[in-house]
Protein backbone atom coordinates (compact mmCIF):
# COMPACT_ATOMS: atom_id res chain seq x y z
CA UNK A 1 0.00 0.00 0.00
CA UNK A 2 2.73 2.61 0.89
CA UNK A 3 6.27 2.70 -0.93
CA UNK A 4 7.84 2.36 2.72
CA UNK A 5 10.84 -0.06 3.46
CA UNK A 6 9.97 -2.36 5.90
CA UNK A 7 12.82 -1.30 8.51
CA UNK A 8 11.47 2.38 7.82
CA UNK A 9 7.90 0.72 9.02
CA UNK A 10 9.28 -0.59 11.59
CA UNK A 11 10.89 2.70 13.63
CA UNK A 12 7.60 4.58 12.63
CA UNK A 13 6.12 1.74 14.46
CA UNK A 14 8.49 2.34 17.51
CA UNK A 15 7.66 6.01 17.21
CA UNK A 16 4.24 5.67 17.64
CA UNK A 17 4.22 3.33 20.46
CA UNK A 18 6.63 5.85 22.23
CA UNK A 19 3.85 8.33 21.48
CA UNK A 20 1.42 6.68 23.35
CA UNK A 21 3.38 5.39 26.06
CA UNK A 22 4.42 9.29 26.96
CA UNK A 23 0.79 10.29 26.25
CA UNK A 24 -0.46 7.90 28.65
CA UNK A 25 2.07 9.20 31.28
CA UNK A 26 1.59 12.94 30.75
CA UNK A 27 -2.88 12.02 31.21
CA UNK A 28 -1.45 10.40 34.57
CA UNK A 29 0.56 13.42 35.26
CA UNK A 30 -2.35 15.78 34.63
CA UNK A 31 -4.67 13.84 36.35
CA UNK A 32 -2.91 12.84 40.00
CA UNK A 33 0.24 15.07 40.35
CA UNK A 34 -0.40 18.44 38.93
CA UNK A 35 -2.59 20.60 41.31
CA UNK A 36 -2.79 23.55 38.93
CA UNK A 37 -6.17 23.37 36.63
CA UNK A 38 -5.36 25.20 34.07
CA UNK A 39 -1.68 23.02 32.91
CA UNK A 40 -3.28 20.19 34.04
CA UNK A 41 -5.74 21.16 31.00
CA UNK A 42 -2.23 22.29 29.19
CA UNK A 43 -0.79 19.05 29.79
CA UNK A 44 -3.51 16.66 28.78
CA UNK A 45 -4.32 18.75 25.18
CA UNK A 46 -0.34 17.52 24.64
CA UNK A 47 -1.41 14.12 25.50
CA UNK A 48 -4.12 13.98 23.35
CA UNK A 49 -2.16 15.35 20.43
CA UNK A 50 0.66 13.07 20.74
CA UNK A 51 -2.47 10.03 21.32
CA UNK A 52 -3.81 11.01 18.15
CA UNK A 53 -0.15 11.26 16.11
CA UNK A 54 0.49 8.06 17.39
CA UNK A 55 -3.21 6.69 15.82
CA UNK A 56 -1.98 8.22 12.37
CA UNK A 57 1.57 7.09 12.35
CA UNK A 58 0.17 3.51 13.63
CA UNK A 59 -1.87 4.09 9.33
CA UNK A 60 1.23 3.10 7.00
CA UNK A 61 2.18 0.23 9.46
CA UNK A 62 -0.82 -1.38 9.10
CA UNK A 63 -1.12 -0.92 5.31
CA UNK A 64 1.88 -2.36 4.95
CA UNK A 65 4.64 -2.32 2.67
CA UNK A 66 4.48 -2.64 -1.43
CA UNK A 67 8.47 -2.16 -0.91
CA UNK A 68 10.37 -5.29 -2.09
Amino acid sequence: MFDISRMNLMWISFYSLGAMALAAVLIYVARYVVKNRFLSIIISMVAWVLLIAAFLLMIPVLGGSTHA
